[in-house]
């Protein structure tokens, strides 16, 4: 483990608990900073781990140095589409058009309502 996993997989944990603190006590800057947090950490982690592999391979097998390219281009693939679904969450969350905590809510009440019609308990 290198020190771009290591601070890119913090800065993604960081990030995530920002984001939770910023949707528990209703702050768009906190979300929008732990999303940025979340995205860049994520392709900091996906970097250090594509470098790690690198340096695997080449210690091992100075041949398989053309497999280790196409592994870091997918690395490089993977966390471009991080940072794209970070953009689009922060995007949402912004826009305040995350619903998932609605349908959750919704679901949740659905639950409950058929629990309580199914346990023969209402009177």
């Amino acid at each position: 483990m290198n020190k771009h996993e290591l601070h890119g997989g913090a800065r993604y944990l960081g990030g995530k608990v920002e984001k939770a603190i910023g949707d528990t006590v209703d702050s768009r800057d906190w979300r929008v900073s732990g999303v940025k947090d979340e995205v860049a950490g994520g392709a900091e982690n996906l970097f250090g781990r594509a470098q790690s592999a690198a340096e695997d391979v080449a210690d091992a097998t100075p041949g398989l140095i053309e497999e280790v390219r196409e592994r870091a281009g997918d690395a490089a693939t993977r966390a471009a589409d991080v940072a794209r679904r970070g953009a689009h969450e922060a995007r949402a969350t912004v826009r305040g058009g995350d619903e998932r905590l609605l349908w959750a809510a919704v679901a949740a009440l659905g639950g409950f309502a058929l629990g309580w019609l199914a346990s023969g308990q209402r009177g």
